[in-house]
């Protein structure tokens, strides 16, 4: 990992002028919700609620944010092309009540100038039918694509992917969330919002259709005359109210159900995805059985949700299958009496019966969507979890709520920690009240037993982990390079793996050959620009040869090792040691490690020992480098000028 020591913290997400930033609301929820439990409220739903909220606040910037001119555009053009088709729709419509007129009165002249009209019209529909897939998924994809760089950009600053395993909140899987949640939920919205646009329009038009058609009906009950305006409307409407009530009634677990699945599918993608990347590890050990047991519990959670999805699924297809079958059967049965008395013609009939199913359609949609609302509600949820942990994440970065350990710029020291505390987030003690002062080319080891705080002030000091208090100081313009133990190796080329986090043709083949023989990977330097999966195939001890390498790369003026030589030999340790001693002397060396052989290659040593109420620096000496230390650096200084 390499920083520089000026590195600014993104700016908090914006709200709209006069109101709240998402953050300092979703702060203000967070109290809420605590006081509300602690008087035993349930705010379970409260939280539901407030999580699409949440959502929405996002997502709703597309058209409010940068970009916002092709966001309306897309959104015009297709409000424009809807009603364009259901002008088609309507136009059909009235071709399908003339057609069966002129079927009735046996005029073979208008059924033949009939036809030919109904391939204009049908060329048309599906014109504007293609028109509108192309405007609504475009809009699809160009949002995603908004919030997903909104949601991954927060991920991404200041370290808060890696952050977020350290502290507790609903952020499992966020890999999941951004990869598949977001496009559920920017995908269903438009589909939702045009298929009740398009739904309240046919819904307005046809309704005006029912009623100049059907007219009234009359008949007599037990003597009792009996007159009904526009029943064919009224049909509608109450038949529409049933199947919906229905619907939201068997339906109302689907949210709860769809949530739970869409969180065990990610969890079983992680476990599958850890095993990949640890394939080596579990295989030397033979832990198979052991790993498929853990896919098969993981397996049959999965199972369990999608038993639960598919019982809730066949409750909602008894309502929407009854409903498909009966609204087109329903208006002919209705305006029976008024064809056999003579008061309707066929065609009226036929253009009454387009009409109703159209209506019944539209009044219908939540009928024929429930099981989509509800999986994109889940898929909303999710994301808007990740975000309200990405917002108490910007807040512990602000210092709201809590104490952040304050990284920045110096002058004369390489690293100064001012009055240093570091804590879990829950304010747990891990490393309590340390000043220290490292100057310019001092080779400093950091040592102490295990849970000690060491590989935690690592990190901080590398701006990873904010909690805590006091001051780490960086030498302003230095760059600081951390080693850790597992180095990162991306997929691609040995020659990207070694010049990351630069891009790879950043350095020449001839510079990364020569950092590769410097470091003992010249079994590997003809095939450097081979790109292979080398995280699987590298050793331990090569992956930690590999970050060595980077250094001499990037010549770093800071460089901090944690447990960086743990996977390899005493000797390869010493040899790659020796080299860094003979970095330039304005270079500082800070190094995690037990192993006592470590000390000939620094000039100073800082222990830190477990107290109550975190661990505290005990000792800090210099080092006086004994004839013994200063024979093994100059044999390991001759041994590297002979190779």
């Amino acid at each position: 990992m390499t920083t520089k020591s000026d590195a600014e913290t993104p700016a908090a997400v914006d709200g709209a002028p006069g109101e709240p930033s998402p953050v300092t609301e979703s702060a203000q929820f967070e109290q809420d919700l605590r006081a509300r439990e602690e008087h035993g409220e349930d705010v379970h739903e409260l939280r539901r609620r407030y999580l699409l909220h949440r959502f929405w606040r996002t997502a709703a910037g597309f058209w409010r944010e940068r970009g916002r001119t092709t966001a309306w555009t897309l959104t015009v053009a297709l409000l424009v092309i809807l009603l364009l088709h259901l002008a088609a729709t309507y136009a059909m419509n009235l071709w399908n009540r003339a057609i069966f007129d002129a079927l009735e009165q046996k005029d073979a002249a208008t059924v033949l100038t009939l036809s030919l009209i109904y391939f204009a019209i049908l060329a048309a529909s599906v014109a504007f039918s293609l028109a509108q897939v192309y405007a609504r998924m475009t809009l699809q994809r160009r949002w995603r694509r908004w919030v997903t760089d909104k949601v991954t950009d927060r991920w991404l600053a200041s370290g808060r992917y890696y952050q977020l395993n350290l502290v507790s909140g609903d952020h499992q899987n966020p890999e999941y969330r951004i990869a598949d949640d977001i496009r559920l939920a920017t995908e269903s919205p438009v589909d939702f919002a045009t298929g009740v646009l398009a739904a309240f329009l046919s819904a307005a038009t046809f309704i005006v259709v029912l009623w100049s058609i059907g007219g009234a009906l009359e008949f007599t009950v037990a003597g009792i005359d009996v007159y009904i305006p526009g029943f064919l409307v009224i049909a509608a409407v109450l038949y529409a109210a049933v199947a919906t009530g229905a619907m939201l009634l068997i339906g109302r677990r689907f949210v709860a159900v769809s949530e739970a699945k869409n969180q065990a599918e990610a969890e079983l993608r992680y476990l599958l995805t850890r095993l990949r990347e640890n394939g080596e590890s579990i295989a030397i050990i033979q832990g198979e059985p052991e790993e498929r047991a853990g896919v098969d519990r993981t397996l049959r959670h999965v199972l369990r949700t999608w038993r639960s999805i598919c019982l809730q699924t066949m409750k909602t297809t008894v309502v929407s299958q009854t409903s498909g079958y009966i609204a087109p059967v329903l208006p002919i049965i209705l305006c029976a009496p008024k064809y056999l008395d003579g008061s309707m013609t066929l065609g009226q009939v036929m253009q009454a019966a387009s009409a109703f199913t159209i209506v019944q359609t539209a009044f219908n949609w939540i009928v024929d969507n429930y099981p989509k609302l509800a999986d994109w509600t889940a898929s909303a949820h999710r994301v808007a979890s990740l975000e309200m942990s990405l917002d108490a994440l910007e807040r512990a970065e602000s210092g709201e709520g809590v104490s952040r350990i304050t990284v920045a710029g110096g002058a004369g020291a390489a690293i100064r920690l001012r009055d240093l505390s570091v804590t879990l987030d829950d304010g747990t003690a891990v490393l309590d009240d340390t000043d220290v002062a490292i100057q310019p080319g001092e080779r400093v080891l950091v040592m102490g037993e295990s849970g000690t705080g060491k590989s935690t002030l690592v990190r901080a000091i590398a701006g990873l982990w904010p909690w805590g208090d006091g001051r780490i100081e960086i030498r302003s313009g230095a760059k600081l390079m951390l080693l850790p133990q597992r180095p990162y190796i991306p997929i691609g080329s040995l020659r990207r793996a070694a010049t990351y986090p630069d891009a790879a043709d950043s350095r020449s083949r001839d510079q990364v050959a020569a950092a590769f023989r410097r470091v003992g990977l010249t079994h590997l330097v003809d095939r450097i620009d081979e790109e292979a999966p080398w995280d699987q195939t590298l050793s331990g001890g090569e992956k930690q040869r590999l970050a060595f390498a980077r250094i001499f790369l990037h010549s770093p003026d800071i460089i901090v090792l944690d447990e960086a030589t743990a996977a390899l030999d005493p000797e390869s340790q010493d040899s790659l040691m020796a080299l860094l001693s003979d970095q330039p002397e304005n270079v500082t060396l800070v190094s995690v490690g037990h192993r006592p052989e470590l000390e000939a290659f620094h000039n100073r040593k800082i222990v830190l020992e477990r107290r109550r109420g975190g661990a505290r620096l005990v000792s800090d000496v210099h080092l006086k480098p004994t004839p013994g230390r200063r024979r093994l650096l100059r044999r390991l200084l001759r041994r590297r000028a002979a190779a």
